[in-house]
């Protein structure tokens, strides 16, 4: 299977401060490239935010926004190209309002939710966060809240899931973006 595994971090509870943002991708079940950039959101930092993840508004202050970071990033969000992400409602959503803060199209792509295909496959945890599913299946998660960490996490959860019960039942779990 191929497909682009996304994760965003964002400055403040705003779903348009992305401040960081990785893809790791997957060609033919394997994982062949990985991008990682701060971005500058141009926004207020909230000391929770940056608790969580640990980056500060000077750590952004000569990263590129969002709207010069789009062009190329772009190509992995094509009507035929799938991303996945780990509760995909939030990373689809700041990529949204991100994008609509600088009157950027919204792009079509598809979509998987690795949290919804892990609570399919996974019943009984006592929750379905990144980290949970992580130690659950032995996946290296070292900088739980980096987004080059939790991109590659999310792609090694759908990596599992696929050797494991392979592609059909997943199928059902993607959308249209």
């Amino acid at each position: 299977m191929d497909f682009v595994s996304i994760d965003f971090e964002t400055a403040n509870t705003k779903r348009n401060s992305a401040c960081s943002l990785a893809l790791t991708v997957v060609r033919n079940n394997r994982v062949v490239d990985e991008l990682y950039s701060l971005i500058n959101p141009l926004a207020p930092f909230h000391w929770r935010n940056t608790q969580i993840h640990g980056i500060k508004a000077q750590d952004v202050a000569d990263a590129p926004t969002l709207s010069e970071l789009w062009p190329h990033i772009l190509p992995f969000f094509e009507p035929d190209k799938l991303i996945v992400a780990h509760n995909a409602r939030f990373d689809c959503s700041v990529l949204n309002h991100s994008l609509a803060l600088y009157n950027i199209a919204q792009p079509n792509y598809l979509i998987l939710d690795t949290l919804a295909t892990s609570r399919s496959y996974f019943k009984g945890l006592q929750n379905y966060k990144l980290n949970t599913i992580c130690q659950q299946l032995n996946i290296a998660l070292k900088h739980h809240h980096n987004a080059l960490d939790d991109s590659r996490a999310c792609a090694n959860i759908l990596l599992y899931q696929l050797s494991q019960f392979g592609d059909t039942g997943l199928n059902s779990f993607i959308k249209s973006v």
